[in-house]
């Protein structure tokens, strides 16, 4: 079966790969990023483990490529900010590149975990992480009830902690597991 897909895979790339990464290079202006991009979208087609048909092959490549652009602009303006920041920082106090690579991964992870909740659970959680309101004040803002709020606070640090533990088990950048 999986010699099936590494063929259906590869009569996919043969037939399609030239023009996605034209597609890729038109919309990123770089030849190497859409290089990659092209190949993070066949990545994600055998990790899928199923091909589309031949009819829907381009539009399946660009509703994965299309993802993965909007993932490494989000990834840039994540990381864009967080130098900006960094700028701030006097020379001696300034993380090193590592500990920045290491803090970019971190708000990607926080980045993601926050998009996967819904609007209402986020809008809680935030209001309540960075803005420092209390659930009575978040329930009038929001105009719920406080168990109401607490149930979503309940909802955003499950999320938080199902994060945490996924990145507990995660490889770390040595190839052990953290």
């Amino acid at each position: 079966m999986q010699s099936s897909l590494g063929q259906e895979v590869g009569n996919l790339y043969s037939q399609h790969h030239s023009w996605l990464h034209d597609w890729l290079r038109r919309r990123l202006g770089c030849s190497h990023n859409a290089a990659d991009l092209a190949h993070d979208t066949y990545l994600r087609v055998i990790l899928s483990g199923r091909t589309p048909s031949a009819d829907e092959a381009r539009p399946h490549l660009m509703q994965i490529a299309k993802g993965l652009v909007i993932d490494r602009h989000r990834r840039s303006l994540i990381e864009k900010a967080y130098l900006e920041a960094l700028a701030h920082l006097p020379e001696a106090v300034a993380p090193s590149p590592e500990a920045r690579a290491m803090a970019v991964q971190a708000l990607l992870r926080i980045d993601a975990m926050l998009n996967e909740m819904s609007s209402k659970v986020r809008e809680v959680f935030l209001l309540s992480q960075i803005d420092g309101l209390t659930y009575s004040a978040i329930a009038e803002r929001q105009r719920i009830s406080v168990a109401t709020v607490r149930k979503y606070m309940l909802k955003a640090m499950v999320a938080c902690y199902t994060a945490l533990d996924d990145d507990a088990g995660a490889p770390s950048p040595e190839g052990g597991v953290s």
